[in-house]
């Protein structure tokens, strides 16, 4: 069923519009066979998108910083797969893999489709708790820019989803308002609750069929927002 009271289009951008496991892992892939073609990207990838998952929550509630994010998610991988490396090495690559992640740009089937689709009826606009300037690098090289009227990231915002305070400074930015909103994004936490708590609509994007609460909408592919907008 259609929400004809929609103006304004909220999204979440990696694991939403970014296939940000893909593009991740070709980073990886690029670094190692570079510098450590003993390790095996597939299997770093098996205990890294875990423990990046959980460190990145860490953070989400401001119980690491950014710095200690991009260390610790590497160092408790190399860890896991008990594998010897230096701290140098570990920052080495943690700055290699942001130099590299927005140079592969591949986007979720039907991405283009569905901004083209909706971009002639509603402002789209981006929400997202990554740092600022990866964001603008994937956004730009995947050349979905033209598409969103404005950007907030959570540095610009102070804060990240889901504290209210980042879907109030986004809807400001966009000169919009609750009842006009809605939220589209993977995080069912961060994104669909918070945007819920805060007061407007949210739309979960489940293309890994997770199991969802009573009450949430959902879609597995994005062109299916064309049956909700």
């Amino acid at each position: 069923m259609k929400n004809k009271s929609i103006q304004h289009i909220f999204f979440d951008l990696d694991h939403t519009l970014w296939d940000f496991d893909k593009n991740s892992e070709m980073a990886f892939d690029t670094i190692f066979k570079q510098h450590h073609p003993e390790i095996a990207t597939v299997h770093f990838i098996e205990k890294y998108a875990p423990i990046n998952q959980a460190c990145w929550k860490l953070y989400q509630y401001d119980k690491i910083t950014h710095e200690e994010l991009r260390y610790k998610r590497l160092k408790d991988t190399f860890d896991a797969l008990d594998y010897v490396i230096s701290d140098e090495a570990i920052h080495q690559i943690a700055d290699d893999y942001i130099t590299f992640l927005p140079d592969n740009n591949h986007l979720f089937d039907g991405a283009i489709e569905i901004l083209d689709y909706l971009s002639s009826h509603y402002q789209l606009h981006i929400i997202t708790n990554g740092f600022a300037g990866v964001q603008y690098k994937k956004i730009a090289n995947s050349k979905i820019e033209t598409y969103f009227e404005t950007i907030t990231n959570s540095e610009m915002a102070g804060v990240k989803k889901p504290n209210p305070i980042i879907f109030q400074h986004a809807l400001d930015l966009a000169q919009a308002k609750k009842e006009h909103s809605i939220m589209i994004g993977d995080c069912l936490e961060a994104d669909v609750q918070g945007a819920l708590d805060f007061g407007i609509d949210a739309l979960f994007f489940n293309p890994n069929n997770e199991i969802v609460p009573e009450g949430i909408i959902q879609i597995n592919h994005l062109l299916e927002l064309k049956n909700h907008l």
